[in-house]
This record gives C-alpha cells, sequence and structure tokens, in this order.
C-alpha cells in the first residue's frame, strides 16, 4: 500500500512442509482463477492461512504438513483461536480466519489432499451487532466540499474532490471507485461498476459527480491512455486505497469531523441518506451491489436510531 509498510507474517511455504505449502499455492491459485476472489479477499484468506501455519509450526514444533492438518484434534484448532484471542484479535478478525481455515480445509478435502472433520464442529465466534456508521448530511457535505483544501498540488486536489464525491455520490466501496479506468469517460448519466465477485451494476451519476471527475481529468498532467487508470496518484501509477485513507484521516482533523469519517462510511452515507429520503430498499440494495436484501435492511436500523435520537431531542414529553 501506497506511503506505509505492512507487516505481513511470512508465507505458509516458509512455514509448511512442502507438500502443505505446494497445497497453499493451490488453494490461492484456485481463488483467484475459479472463485474470481479479489486482490483483498486473496490477501485476507492468505494472511489468515499463513498466521495458522505460524501458530501449527510453534505448536507442534515443526512446520506442518498434509499429514499434520488430517490429524489435528478438536484441542488444537482451540489453541489456536485462544492464540488469536490473547493476541486481542477481535471476534470479526477470528470468525474470518475460521471461516478461511474451513474454506481451506473444504478445498483440500475436495482434491484428496486431507480430511478432517474437526473443523466442521468449531463454533464461530459470536459477533457483536454493529450498525454502519453513517456521517450526518452536514458533514457529508463539508467532507465533499472542503477536502481539496487540505491539498495544496490543485490536480491532486481535483482527484481527491472527484473520488470523494464518487463515494459519497454513488455508493461506491473505495476499490469500486479506484479500479475504474478511462474507458469510462466521456461520463454519461450512468456507471457502470464492477463489484464482489466481479458482479456488474449499473449506478446513476449525478451531474455533480460528473462535473468533479470532469474537474480532475482536465487537471490531470499525465494522459494514461483510455485502457489506463483514471484515478493516478503523484507519480502517474493507479492511485491506492491507502493515498485515500490518508486523505481522509487529514480532512478529519482539519474539519474536525467524527473518527468514523472514512471511506467506507461515505458509502454507508449514501444508503442511510436515501433511505432517509424516502428511497426505496430494493433500490437501495441495487445501488449498492448488495446480494441480500438482509444487508441492505441495517440501514434501517441506523435510520430508525437517527430518528428515536431526534424524537428523544426535540419532543416535548420525551
Amino acid at each position: 500500500m501506497a506511503g506505509s509498510r505492512v507487516t505481513r507474517p511470512p508465507a505458509a511455504p516458509l512455514l509448511a512442509q512442502g507438500d502443505a505449502a505446494e497445497a497453499f499455492e493451490a488453494w490461492r491459485m484456485w481463488l483467484a482463477s475459479e472463485k474470481r476472489a479479489s486482490r483483498h479477499t486473496l490477501d485476507s484468506y492468505g494472511r489468515d492461512i499463513s498466521t495458522f501455519f505460524a501458530f501449527l509450526a510453534a505448536h507442534l514444533g515443526e512446520p506442518a504438513g498434509l499429514a499434520d492438518l488430517k490429524a489435528l484434534r478438536p484441542a488444537d484448532f482451540r489453541a489456536w483461536l485462544a492464540a488469536r484471542r490473547g493476541d486481542e484479535l477481535s471476534a470479526t478478525s477470528n470468525a474470518r480466519a475460521l471461516s478461511s481455515l474451513r474454506g481451506f480445509y473444504r478445498f483440500l478435502d475436495r482434491n484428496g489432499l486431507a480430511h478432517n472433520p474437526h473443523v466442521t464442529t468449531l463454533r464461530t465466534p459470536k459477533l457483536p451487532h454493529s450498525l454502519p456508521k453513517a456521517l450526518v448530511v452536514t458533514d457529508a457535505e463539508r467532507l465533499v466540499e472542503d477536502v481539496g483544501s487540505i491539498q495544496e498540488e490543485p490536480w491532486i486536489a481535483a482527484r481527491d474532490v472527484a473520488v470523494i464525491t464518487l463515494l459519497y455520490g454513488c455508493g461506491l466501496r473505495i476499490d469500486e471507485a479506484l479500479s475504474l479506468d478511462r474507458n469510462i469517460l466521456p461520463l454519461g448519466d450512468t456507471l457502470t461498476v464492477t463489484g464482489k465477485g466481479r458482479k456488474q451494476r449499473i449506478v446513476p451519476l449525478l451531474p455533480a459527480v460528473r462535473a468533479a471527475v470532469d474537474d480532475y481529468v482536465a487537471r490531470c498532467p499525465y494522459q494514461p491512455g483510455a485502457d489506463g487508470p483514471l484515478f493516478l496518484g503523484a507519480r502517474g501509477k493507479r492511485l491506492q486505497a491507502g493515498i485515500i485513507q490518508a486523505q481522509m484521516r487529514k480532512a478529519r482533523v482539519a474539519l474536525g469531523l467524527p473518527e468514523t469519517a472514512t471511506p467506507h462510511a461515505l458509502r454507508h452515507s449514501f444508503a442511510t441518506h436515501l433511505l432517509g429520503a424516502g428511497g426505496d430498499l430494493r433500490a437501495i440494495q441495487e445501488l449498492l451491489g448488495h446480494v441480500s436484501l438482509s444487508t441492505t435492511q441495517r440501514y434501517t436500523a441506523v435510520d430508525a436510531e437517527r430518528l428515536l435520537e431526534v424524537y428523544q431531542k426535540a419532543h416535548p414529553r420525551a
């Protein structure tokens, strides 16, 4: 990630005996080619299994092979989860790691490499009930209007405004926005977005979004061609999410915004503000690219919570 160093666990081949290391790489290739997992999904799953192999190397006293993976008992898996909790990893992180491990074992089983029924008996950590943290409308508007003011280079300021406006104006994930290429230009009334699982959806483009992107493109000093990335970093390469996240952190300080003001919060804000203005839940589901309506229904709780807060502050009998 540009602008920061990310400490990653050693790759599994360094922590596993040859047959297990080869299986790990085959699984990653299968996720990329057959499941078409995103780069971030591959990184997350890869880290989960790499840290599992690291635990096993210490737990068993030597790098694990396929025979070891088959022989693990429930107590071994529970010891791994306990070690993760001891490292103060969140329940959400531990639940995802367990899901990654189950997926890895399913791959091993389907390919006749290793079978271990105990991994399916592990209880998933209970996840805390959390609601999306949307910005209030005034904070979202201030961010869109003023995020460019914290950047001295005019074209980079225009770029940041365009990205933030796209996230809030269309409900895009940060990766969806930064994966756009110049072949979408000139912008029309809609935009085709490729989301999770390579699924495509069509979102409408507000005039303000088109204007912000057009202003950035006109100011950008680089010309990467129609197949090049739309959003570029200072050196002319595809813009990385870490840069926008860093700009958001600066904007929080400069504009006095809450800690919850993140790029992903703008997607939540898009949905919550649409719903609060009377938007149809099914339509919002389509705009966000949610497979399940239950995922979108979280925003009804967010809006209800906001209304209750307003009621308690304003009603004379509250």
